[in-house]
């Protein structure tokens, strides 16, 4: 792992106010089972089909918090990428999901700032009827130029 080096993502100077990303993720029994065993959250409403068949939900949901990671797992794959760092997010969970369900998550850039080095973007996951089912913002900052430890080498000398 060390000798290989990942590629950062986006720049501050390479992202601009209107961008847009969508990707689609699937809800699927491995990702829910190694989110759930992870974290030990044994709350039935998220396994039980008993349990959640008598509640307003009628089947199991999927954790708000998996959801998240679905959101924050986007902008450090895709948009700014490798590199960057989520410094704010407010996020508000309209409807239940629930397993096996296909989302389409929708991200834009809505301001960029160079003196703070930061990016704002509008987030909102969509259901497979088309309802939302999650919105909201993150503050992002892009990664920063890396330096060459050859740079900085001679230093001390």
């Amino acid at each position: 792992m060390l000798k290989k080096k990942v590629q950062i993502g986006r720049k501050m100077d390479e992202i601009t106010v209107g961008e847009k990303l969508s990707i689609t993720e699937k809800i699927e029994d491995k990702d829910l089972l190694l989110y759930l065993g992870l974290t030990n959250d044994a709350n039935p409403l998220y396994i039980q089909h008993d349990y959640a068949s008598q509640t307003p939900y009628e089947k199991p949901i999927v954790p708000s918090i998996m959801l998240t990671g679905m959101i924050t797992t986007a902008v450090t794959k895709y948009l700014p990428g490798p590199g960057s760092h989520i410094t704010r997010k407010d996020l508000t969970f309209v409807k239940h999901v629930h397993h096996y369900e296909t989302l389409q998550i929708h991200f834009e850039v809505v301001a960029v700032s160079e003196e703070e080095h930061t990016i704002d973007m509008l987030v909102s996951a969509h259901d497979e009827k088309g309802d939302t089912v999650v919105k909201g913002s993150l503050t992002v900052t892009p990664p920063y130029q890396s330096v060459s430890i050859m740079e900085k080498a001679l230093d001390n000398f």
